[in-house]
C-alpha cells in the first residue's frame, strides 16, 4: 500500500459513498427520467459517470487520460442493480490500480490529460473527485425534479 491510499483513500471513499446513497433512493423507473432539452436520462448520466471512472482507472495504468470508453452493456442505464454492481467493481479496480502505484510513481510520474496538461497521480485523483462532485450536482437536480428524499450526507455535502 502506498501513501496515497494510506493517507487519502479513507476520505476519498466518503465521496464515493455518496454514489451508493444515490443508488439506494433510485428505482429502475427513475433511471428513465429525462429533464428535457439536451439532457440525457438519469440512467444515461449514471452510466456516463461509470465511463468516467473507467477512464480514470485506465489513466492510472497507462499514465494517459482517454475519455473515449463507453460501456455498452445492454440495460445498464436502466437498472439500478446493474449500476450498483458495476460501480462496486469500478471502485475496487480504482483502489487496486492506485494501490499498485509505487512511491516513485507518486513522486515522479505524470498523467497526460491531453493538450499538454500533465498532473501527478494525487492531483489526478483529486480531479476525479471533482468529477464525482459535478456528477452529484447534476444528479441532485434529477432527484429534486423526481421529488426524491435525499440522504442526510447527500443534503449536507451536495445540496
Amino acid at each position: 500500500m502506498n501513501s496515497l491510499v494510506e493517507d487519502y483513500f479513507p476520505t476519498f471513499e466518503l465521496y464515493q459513498a455518496l454514489r451508493g446513497q444515490l443508488m439506494q433512493v433510485l428505482t429502475d423507473e427513475d433511471l428513465l427520467y429525462a429533464l428535457g432539452g439536451e439532457n440525457v436520462t438519469l440512467g444515461a448520466l449514471c452510466r456516463q459517470m461509470g465511463d468516467t471512472e473507467q477512464s480514470y482507472i485506465d489513466s492510472f495504468i497507462n499514465f494517459t487520460q482517454d475519455f473515449s470508453y463507453q460501456n455498452e452493456l445492454p440495460g445498464l442505464a436502466e437498472s439500478v442493480d446493474r449500476l450498483i454492481v458495476w460501480y462496486a467493481d469500478l471502485d475496487r479496480e480504482l483502489k487496486s490500480v492506485v494501490s499498485a502505484l509505487s512511491e516513485e510513481d507518486l513522486a515522479n510520474r505524470l498523467i497526460d490529460r491531453g493538450g499538454g496538461f500533465e498532473v501527478p497521480p494525487f492531483i489526478q485523483l483529486e480531479i476525479y473527485k471533482e468529477a464525482l462532485l459535478i456528477f452529484y450536482g447534476k444528479a441532485d437536480i434529477y432527484l429534486k425534479a423526481l421529488g426524491k428524499e435525499r440522504p442526510e450526507q447527500w443534503r449536507e455535502w451536495i445540496d
